[in-house]
């Protein structure tokens, strides 16, 4: 009865310096490749939509252009509707990673919003909301924020979860190599639904999520450095142009982060002592709201 696909919406690291900060916006044709699935993976509309399906042979994926080293990122994406248990969307493969995974589900039931963060390949920083609204009837935008000091989660412009640079403390922190946005939609039900006990129901197959709007303002990498960090960049108002750059949480958005993490969330690493039998991690003695 059930139908399991995985969708990953991924950033993460890799090598590659671009000069000044790059805004690109709209057009997919110029910021996105696809990068598997044998044409489950398309852009349509002159490079205004893109999808992804999945199939009992395969599932698709792409990646952006280009690479980046801090910056906001948004993608407004359609998930797949009906059933959809064992789908997953994450952000980013082995090495640094910040990942919005959506774990999909039975018909009827909500999707899990998944988010975690890697650095130097350590993650285990899971936090799961449910959404307050069908990400499968309309486009909604997801968001990253990713500064020195912080990265910020966000739905509609709603954070939803805060992941503070305590690097003095001892906690590592993504921010000394560039990423890469990364997704896929693949098959995932020897885990993803209620641990796997959900299989895909592939007489429901394909399915297929829905892509537009992408928006990477953000320093691009290329090499060796980034020029956002240059003077000719900041003559050109290359870095200082973007508000992300030391974007935080005004006192709505922590209202607003509290509402979220009151009402939706279902998994905080920092609460499973279980988990931790040893201590929590030092950052979850620090308040998540800050």
């Amino acid at each position: 009865m059930a139908s399991l696909y995985t969708l990953t919406i991924s950033v993460l690291f890799s090598l590659a310096l671009c000069s000044l900060v790059a805004l690109s916006k709209a057009n997919l044709l110029n910021d996105i490749d696809i990068t598997w699935g044998d044409q489950r993976g398309k852009i349509l509309n002159g490079g205004q939509l893109l999808t992804l399906s999945l199939d009992k042979f395969s599932g698709s994926g792409f990646q952006s252009k280009n690479e980046y080293l801090l910056g906001r990122v948004d993608m407004q994406i359609k998930l797949v509707a009906g059933n959809s248990a064992g789908t997953l969307s994450s952000q980013g493969p082995t090495h640094d990673e910040i990942d919005f995974e959506f774990l999909g589900n039975v018909s009827g039931d909500p999707y899990v919003l998944h988010t975690n963060v890697f650095s130097q390949g350590k993650g285990n920083r899971e936090q799961q909301f449910y959404l307050w609204f069908d990400p499968t009837k309309a486009f909604h935008t997801y968001s990253i924020v990713w500064n020195k000091q912080r990265i910020i989660f966000m739905v509609d412009n709603i954070p939803i979860r805060v992941f503070n640079n305590l690097e003095t403390m001892g906690v590592p922190f993504p921010n000394k190599q560039p990423m890469r946005l990364y997704s896929s939609l693949w098959n995932a039900d020897d885990w993803a639904t209620r641990g796997g006990l959900v299989k895909t129901d592939w007489s429901k197959a394909p399915f297929t999520a829905y892509y537009r709007n992408f928006n990477a303002n953000a320093c691009v990498w290329k090499g060796s450095g980034t020029s956002c960090d240059s003077s000719k960049a900041a003559a050109a108002g290359g870095f200082q142009a973007g508000a992300w750059q030391t974007q935080s949480l005004d006192s709505n958005g922590r209202n607003r982060l509290r509402w979220v993490q009151k009402k939706f969330m279902i998994y905080n690493y920092c609460t499973d002592v279980k988990r931790f039998p040893q201590g929590l991690p030092i950052e979850c003695k620090r308040s998540r709201f800050l």
